[in-house]
């Protein structure tokens, strides 16, 4: 018989994975009264220092911030948090452009170091009695033995685990995605993008400032590639930059330090000032891939679960793989709150969200385009301007997709981007003839808003 989501039933609940997601879910269940169990290849980055260049900066928006909420660990994480109530536009010519998000006060992302919340994440997850185990790795699924095989990362020795009630959020190279996959005989279909990225740093000024406008998400678009820059609580900014892998401005041409030198005095000359450090870094951090990961199946009976990037990785261009990961914990614990047992929470997690992590892995893709080359263009940024007139005036019709999927967590994904769609068609028709605000006319705009898109509960 299925086994019940009933803290009653005492079996615990084994996540792979002691990432954001991992150590989130498991905040959640442990406070519905269930013992959960979590382990993790890397050793505790509480206790031992993390190597730089390995991760994006997060942007937390509306979605997370209502699944942290939910797990009552918001105050606690309020302190490593920087709002960022728009974007700064660095332009070849040393202009800056500010573009704000929204027009709302509540229409702010916030910066935060992805080691300080996994963190303190962690700490939240022990006192609330989770049990962590690290450097134990996931190496593969049995299904027909219903065993999940692990390895001990401090020794190498092997050992096995009851395939039961098992939840991977082990990130986007999860090796049970792969097994399960092969066992169900489903597709995976990863599409990897042909630009990487790389991490670097701009520090502090002399007194632990920022050197940069601190309440930004900061951006040098050039069109086939881009710079960004996330600010730290310690003054410093985390900067990325994205590039192709191959081709005359890649990746594969930046070897050495006067290459790398001459391409930034090139391309952002403002940015290379600050950074004392940037040709040291460049070759001594990594260069990480991206690519969006679509799976067939997430689920296999109550045995085992994907989620977050273990399920759907996606590229991070529209700010959302943290706060997807976060929303598919708070999907999750719904469900096990609606269904009489494990099985069913999970089969349904598996049906109801597919659609919409697909539409975002969509969405952050064409976010891509818009922020290394669109987001310069006057036609862009006559669009989003009008895209805030038209809200104002029918705030309860046309919401900008970019608001929907930032700072309205009760949109789903899909109905973001299928609202966005139409409204898109509506502003190019808009727009077509004109070059100003006031060439706009609105007439047409509120027949064809009121013909074509419905009233949006809650807004």
């Amino acid at each position: 018989m299925p086994s019940t989501p009933s803290a009653a039933d005492d079996s615990p609940i084994t996540l792979i994975g002691a990432g954001l997601a991992g150590t989130l879910l498991a905040i959640l269940l442990a406070r519905r009264g269930h013992r959960v169990r979590v382990y993790e290849r890397l050793p505790d980055q509480r206790r031992e220092v993390i190597p730089a260049g390995r991760s994006i900066n997060l942007a937390l928006a509306a979605r997370g911030i209502a699944a942290l909420e939910r797990a009552d660990v918001m105050q606690q994480i309020l302190p490593l948090l920087i709002p960022m109530p728009g974007r700064l536009l660095h332009l070849p010519d040393g202009a800056q452009n500010f573009l704000p998000y929204g027009q709302h006060d509540h229409e702010v992302i916030y910066s935060v170091s992805r080691p300080g919340l996994n963190r303190l994440l962690l700490d939240a997850a022990e006192a609330v009695g989770v049990e962590l185990h690290f450097r134990q790795r996931s190496v593969d699924v049995d299904l027909r033995a219903q065993r999940l095989l692990m390895r001990d990362e401090s020794n190498g020795n092997s050992w096995e685990l009851p395939l039961h009630r098992v939840i991977a959020a082990d990130g986007a190279g999860s090796p049970l995605r792969g097994a399960l996959a092969h066992g169900l005989e489903s597709r995976v279909r990863e599409d990897w993008l042909e630009h990487s990225y790389k991490e670097l740093t701009l520090p502090a000024d002399t007194f632990g400032n920022h050197r940069l406008h601190k309440n930004a998400l900061h951006i040098w678009p050039r069109g086939g590639f881009m710079l960004i820059a996330l600010p730290n609580i310690d003054g410093s900014f985390t900067v990325t930059l994205f590039l192709p892998r191959q081709g005359p401005e890649s990746f594969a041409t930046l070897q050495d330090e006067p290459g790398i030198n001459a391409f930034f005095q090139r391309h952002f000359p403002d940015a290379a000032l600050l950074m004392p450090q940037l040709a040291r870094e460049f070759l001594e951090h990594p260069t990480g891939s991206m690519a969006t990961v679509r799976s067939e199946r997430w689920s296999h009976q109550d045995r085992l679960l994907l989620i977050g990037d273990a399920a759907h990785a996606i590229t991070p261009f529209h700010g959302q793989g943290m706060n997807c990961a976060f929303e598919d914990c708070s999907e999750l614990d719904t469900l096990l709150q609606q269904h009489s047992n494990w099985d069913e929470a999970f089969a349904a997690f598996d049906r109801t969200r597919h659609p919409h992590t697909d539409a975002i892995a969509t969405m952050a893709l064409e976010n891509y385009e818009e922020m290394r080359d669109s987001v310069r263009h006057p036609k862009f940024q006559l669009q989003k301007t009008l895209s805030l007139q038209l809200e104002l005036r029918f705030p309860d019709r046309f919401v900008p997709r970019y608001s929907m999927v930032m700072f309205h967590d009760s949109i789903p994904y899909a109905l973001a981007y299928e609202r966005g769609r139409i409204q898109q068609e509506i502003l190019d028709l808009l727009t077509r003839k004109v070059t100003t605000l006031d060439q706009i006319d609105f007439d047409l705009a509120a027949q064809l808003i009121q013909q074509r898109l419905e009233p949006i509960a809650g807004t």
